[in-house]
């Protein structure tokens, strides 16, 4: 094949999409550390089932606009530090591939190395024996490759036969991954969306999923809704590529803003998505065009939705029916607070800390760019600071930052104690870069301990780990491993002592009764002695104690 066209990259998109579903679990046990966070496979299926999903509403006739709506799909879906990077990929792609209508081989390997080029530049300090490394080195053989022949299906064969060896090679790179003797799981997993990419071209059947296979994707709680409380009645989303990148999009926002509610713009340098709730429709649509050309659009009625839905009836369309709540506020203050946090009891200490909203995430349920931007323009604020709490949601937090009109600033924080520390430094009198400093400044004086079990049999930095152990870790380094929970808590209480705190706070899990809680109070009670102890209901899945050492 000399050259592909939209319909075929959507159809690559498809099957790349469907390929990593299929063995998502696969690459989730390629995960390293043997705790239950092995979620790379889950979080870029998830991620690029975003453009699956907006790609199977649109007919794009050209590469450009297909890599463009990919793109832009995967930039709001991506999940995870594995997800930003493929959503970084791909943008990276689309930009190469902007205004084409077809691209041949070489085209398409410049474009991947454009793509590589976008994700190493997004990363401050680049690891080798990552999906960086697999990617650079594949694209590098796809541009060789395209000075030995153009045809599309050589070039892509070739950039995964070399990416495979790359990957092979990334257990020797990564001490870690030495050390467990695995590959990079997101190398892998971008070399899987490849083949299927590779097999759509080929013209080899789509892999059949099943219902348990499938992304699963949080709806919207119909039950808030009474139709009587609809004033506008259409839910309106559309797409439009910019005529200017540049373009000043105010007039388009009062004019919608006078016709319905519930709007929110978010855009990139190359197109803007619209939410509006309106009873005009047509109008909104036509006033948009003078901006740009309309690429997708989707308009749902919610009142006959709402009717269906109480009569027991089957409701049409329900794909963006959940972005009705996301009325952005009118900003009442200066600064607003969002924290990332799984757990009753957690969301409760960052609500009195002053947290305007939270995002329900952390380990095992990294949320996307989409749903942290949508909790942003609910935040009735000016400025927006994200706390992700999780080194692995840093990066789809950083990616909202020019996606919606309010500035956003995400603070590092890579653990709850260390974003309860940095919402404890809060002073809203201080001028916006002092006060990101002030916040900042905290993560250093927490050290974090946790305690779950281990997920997998492993032979990690010289503990032998059985599945179900209990595993201690300190400051994201595994610090024991026992059968029995009370022998880590005697040790870790001995550490927070050596190490002089001052204040010590356990937030209990789900998983954890009064009475245990109570025990190992008991023990850090009697091992610190002179420190300020706390014992607070985290209400955490996951880790049966998240443990605050200052």
């Amino acid at each position: 094949m000399q050259t592909i066209d939209g319909i075929q990259f959507k159809q690559m998109i498809l099957h790349g999409a469907a390929a990593i579903t299929l063995q998502k679990q696969r690459i989730n046990d390629l995960n390293v550390f043997p705790v239950p966070d092995g979620d790379t496979g889950t979080n870029m299926s998830l991620t690029i089932g975003a453009a699956a999903a907006e790609l199977r509403g649109s007919e794009p006739r050209e590469i450009g606009q297909a890599a463009s709506v990919t793109a832009g799909a995967l930039l709001r879906g991506a999940r995870g530090n594995s997800g930003v990077i493929l959503s970084l990929l791909f943008r990276g792609m689309a930009k190469a591939l902007k205004g084409r209508e077809t691209a041949d081989g070489p085209l398409l390997a410049s474009a991947m190395q454009e793509g590589v080029a976008a994700a190493y530049g997004a990363v401050m300090k680049p690891a080798e024996g990552t999906v960086l490394t697999v990617s650079r080195l594949a694209s590098k053989r796809a541009m060789e490759a395209a000075g030995e022949n153009g045809d599309i299906d050589f070039v892509l064969a070739e950039a995964i036969r070399v990416g495979y060896e790359v990957l092979a090679q990334t257990t020797d790179m990564n001490p870690v991954l030495k050390k467990a003797g695995v590959v990079d799981a997101g190398g892998k997993g971008y070399l899987v969306i490849l083949e299927g990419m590779l097999a759509s071209l080929r013209g080899e059947p789509m892999p059949e999923l099943d219902e348990s296979d499938s992304p699963k994707q949080d709806r919207a709680d119909f039950d808030v809704f009474s139709a009587e409380e609809i004033t506008f009645a259409f839910d309106t989303v559309f797409i439009v590529r910019k005529s200017d990148p540049d373009v000043d999009l105010s007039p388009l926002r009062a004019y919608l803003g006078s016709i319905g509610d519930s709007l929110v713009i978010g855009e990139d340098d190359e197109a803007f998505k619209v939410h509006v709730h309106t009873n005009t429709p047509g109008s909104a649509l036509s006033e948009a065009q003078k901006f740009g050309v309309l690429e997708l659009a989707k308009i749902e009625n919610m009142r006959t939705q709402y009717e269906d839905l109480a009569a027991g009836r089957k409701v049409h369309s329900v794909d963006d029916l959940e972005e009705a709540e996301d009325a952005a506020p009118q900003p009442e203050k200066r600064y607003g607070f969002l924290a990332v946090c799984a757990g009753e009891g957690l969301a409760a200490v960052f609500q009195d800390l002053g947290a305007d909203g939270i995002i329900s995430g952390g380990q095992t349920m990294n949320p996307s760019t989409e749903s942290i931007l949508k909790e942003i323009n609910k935040v009735p604020a000016e400025v927006v600071f994200v706390l992700p709490n999780n080194k692995n949601i840093i990066m789809a937090a950083q990616q909202c930052v020019g996606l919606t009109s309010k500035e956003v600033v995400v603070v590092p924080t890579e653990t709850i104690p260390q974003g309860i520390s940095a919402m404890m430094a809060v002073d809203t009198d201080l001028e916006r870069e002092d006060l990101l400093c002030a916040m900042t400044e905290t993560l250093g004086r927490v050290s974090t301990a946790l305690i779950t079990y281990a997920a997998r049999d492993s032979d990690f930095d010289g503990f032998a780990i059985s599945e179900g152990d209990y595993l201690a870790l300190l400051d994201g380094k595994l610090f024991g491993t026992d059968r029995d929970i009370t022998v880590l808590l005697v040790d870790l209480a001995h550490r927070a002592q050596e190490l002089g705190a001052e204040f010590i706070t356990l937030f209990h899990g789900e998983d954890v009764t009064e009475a245990d809680a109570q025990g190992a109070q008991e023990v850090f009670s009697k091992c610190c002695p002179d420190a300020e102890l706390s014992v607070l209901p985290g209400g955490q899945p996951v880790y049966y104690y998240i443990i605050s050492i200052e």
